[in-house]
């Protein structure tokens, strides 16, 4: 976190790099030490990884970090579901929690605008789901046990 909180402070190209290839790491690790010990038949839902983090980067490309990912053999999930708020409701959200934004990555409703608009560019340039995060929980809920139905091997 130090690293974030410096690039947030000082942003340069490779400070960024250095977070990207640090997060790509710790994926990595992940992937070995702890995706491989789960039932082959489980479903595992995991929040920031590559695809949802790179979108938060603002000198790195996309496809950039997912290639680093890629190159560290971090598993790619069977399902990629991009879950996306309106910038305005996402903001408005964290304005009004006891706890405020919170965010060491972002501090103005501009830079949410255009990492939300990059991620959801993502999402559509590889064909991952898009999940709108404005209704009700059970809609969303309900999208993403209709996706998860169609990975095969499901039942």
């Amino acid at each position: 976190m130090a690293l974030v909180n410096k690039l947030a402070r000082n942003p340069t190209l490779d400070l960024e790099r250095e977070v990207c290839e640090r997060l790509a790491d710790s994926r990595a690790w992940i992937s070995r030490h702890v995706l491989t010990k789960q039932p082959v038949d489980c479903i595992i839902l995991m929040d920031r990884w590559y695809p949802s983090d790179a979108a938060f980067r603002r000198m790195i490309p996309f496809a950039e970090i997912l290639q680093l990912n890629i190159e560290r053999n971090v598993r790619t999930p069977d399902l990629h579901v991009g879950v996306v708020t309106a910038p305005d409701i996402s903001w408005a959200r964290a304005a009004s929690r006891s706890r405020g934004l919170g965010s060491t990555v972002i501090s103005k409703l501009e830079e949410h605008v255009a990492c939300t608009t990059a991620f959801e560019r993502e999402i559509a340039n590889h064909e991952w789901i898009l999940c709108r995060n404005e209704g009700t929980i059970e809609d969303a809920t309900m999208q993403v046990i209709s996706e998860i139905y169609k990975v095969p091997g499901c039942p």
